[in-house]
């Protein structure tokens, strides 16, 4: 599989890194796209084959130059996962209205993106996978959501469509609903620091997930996908 390409956005220190370093692993170029160079820069070193790419997905031309050339320079991905998330965690009169707009650019504009640039190859192909990771804003409105619930459940119906308009030409779509706080450095620290290790759900645990959806077999593919630890009430 050294030929193998996945393209993933959104890599910070949490399922992005894990997911990156499972292709890896798994024998895939892995391209990985950050707002910031420090970690990605890092992990081009060690992930043979990486590339690392700075792109904040909201420039929506910056992210068309950059599909095109990873296209150009590695070929089409064979695996495209949308990790990148934008969110606002404020009661209604606490933040702007233009939050919105900049969460759906990011959380399913960009998506659409994605596909636009790399679907077209795939459908040649007859070949390819493409994911995007939610979480449970994509099923429900919570407080303080009302700037982001609405962005991640326009992604997962984008997703959806996706799903059956590619689906028959041989890409495969799917939906990955982390219905849990993940163990990463911001939100361990910021919102958990007491908490114990199984409250969290373990990125690795999620990139295992990302890997093993991104390589179902065709007569069983999946499209909603849903995970969180086992004492997690939904």
């Amino acid at each position: 599989m050294s030929d193998k390409v996945c393209f993933i956005t959104g890599i910070g220190g949490g399922t992005g890194e894990a997911t990156a370093r499972r292709f890896a692993e798994g024998g895939y170029k892995v391209v990985m796209l950050a707002r910031k160079g420090d970690l990605i820069n890092e992990l081009e070193k060690e992930l043979e084959g990486s590339r690392a790419i700075v792109c904040d997905v909201a420039d929506l031309e910056h992210l068309t130059d950059v599909c095109k050339t990873v296209t150009d320079e590695m070929g089409t991905p064979d695996v495209v996962i949308h990790n990148a998330a934008r969110g606002t965690f404020l009661p209604l009169l606490e933040a702007k209205p233009e939050n919105l707009e900049l969460n759906f650019r990011v959380n399913a504009t960009a998506l659409l993106y994605l596909a636009h640039a790399f679907a077209p190859a795939m459908i040649e192909r007859g070949s390819g996978c493409i994911i995007a990771t939610g979480n449970t804003a994509a099923t429900r409105g919570m407080a303080n959501f009302v700037y982001f619930a609405p962005t991640k459940s326009a992604q997962r119906v984008l997703a959806q469509s996706l799903a059956r308009d590619l689906g028959p030409k041989g890409i495969h779509v799917a939906y990955i609903v982390i219905d849990a706080a993940i163990d990463a450095p911001w939100t361990r620290n910021r919102f958990w620091p007491d908490a114990p290790d199984d409250f969290f759900a373990q990125p690795k645990e999620i990139a295992e997930e990302i890997w093993h959806t991104a390589h179902q077999g065709r007569s069983t593919w999946s499209f909603d996908v849903e995970i969180r630890p086992f004492h997690e009430k939904w």
